[in-house]
């Protein structure tokens, strides 16, 4: 599993933002500059980010973007698939996966990795530990 370039910019953009004091809004050029984003890339990932509930823009002259929830409450898991769609390791690990070797011994293994992965995005949290330097 490779996460696209866009999901990969989508999470240094919050952890950027993360890294700001609560209430404060960063510019997108800003942002954009700092990330070292495309600035014609970052505004559409802003906007992906903004429609499910990360991110809050704010218009005007002293507009830009913030976090919509405490850093606490975002983890790596939902960036991603914000962007991504759902994190899959291998497509056997969907429940309407029908594999075509009776007795697979390999997909409990996929879907054990799959699991742990998840749970680790998951627990990933934009809090410190997350935060750009």
């Amino acid at each position: 599993m490779q996460i696209t370039r866009q999901a990969d910019y989508a999470v240094r953009a919050v952890s950027y933002l993360a890294s700001l004091e609560p209430g404060i809004r960063a510019t997108t050029k800003k942002i954009s500059e700092m990330q070292k984003i495309p600035l014609s890339f970052l505004a559409k990932i802003i906007a992906q980010l903004t429609v499910v509930g990360l991110l809050e823009t704010t218009r005007g002259v002293h507009g830009g973007v913030s976090l919509a929830r405490d850093p606490e409450e975002i983890s790596l898991l939902d960036v991603v698939e914000a962007i991504d769609g759902p994190v899959m390791v291998n497509a056997c690990v969907r429940d309407d996966y029908e594999c075509a070797i009776e007795n697979c011994n390999i997909r409990p293994i996929w879907r054990e990795a799959q699991a742990d992965l998840i749970n680790r995005l998951k627990n990933a949290k934009f809090s410190q530990s997350l935060v750009a330097a």
